[in-house]
């Protein structure tokens, strides 16, 4: 499950940014149960995108800015509190990671839902059926 975060340069620490990846990861795993399964734990994959902050744009002016992007399978994240956990936890990991002031009004965290069928991984479109035999099956 891609996972993108966008922030301005020198909002994160140099170990910041090696680790905000590994601990958003770690996240979405953990909040649904997942953080050991031998299907999942290969297939949450991610990128760190840094810019400078006159490319970052909030509110009318150019400011520090944390955009947390998941692209998943429409089963996922099937409750409100699963929702919760995770953008709040994610909040919590940009907060803990930050070099400086930075306020928790400026990250976002969003979630894209793939159609069912269309997400693929080596190849092979899975449906959402597809997805959970296989997860259920690394269990």
């Amino acid at each position: 499950m891609p996972i993108s975060v966008q922030v301005t340069k020198g909002l994160l620490t140099a170990k910041g940014e090696r680790d905000v990846l590994p601990r958003v990861a770690e996240a979405l795993l953990r909040v649904h149960g997942l953080a050991d399964n031998a299907f999942m734990a290969p297939n949450v994959i991610g990128h760190l995108l840094v810019s400078p902050e006159s490319e970052s744009y909030v509110g009318g002016g150019f400011h520090s800015l944390a955009v947390i992007e998941v692209k998943v399978p429409t089963v996922t994240f099937p409750t409100a509190e699963v929702k919760q956990a995770f953008i709040g936890e994610v909040t919590d990991i940009i907060d803990t990671l930050k070099a400086g002031a930075h306020p928790r009004e400026r990250t976002f965290v969003n979630v894209t839902y793939a159609v069912d069928g269309a997400w693929g991984i080596g190849g092979k479109a899975y449906t959402n059926e597809e997805l959970g035999a296989a997860i259920q099956a690394a269990a």
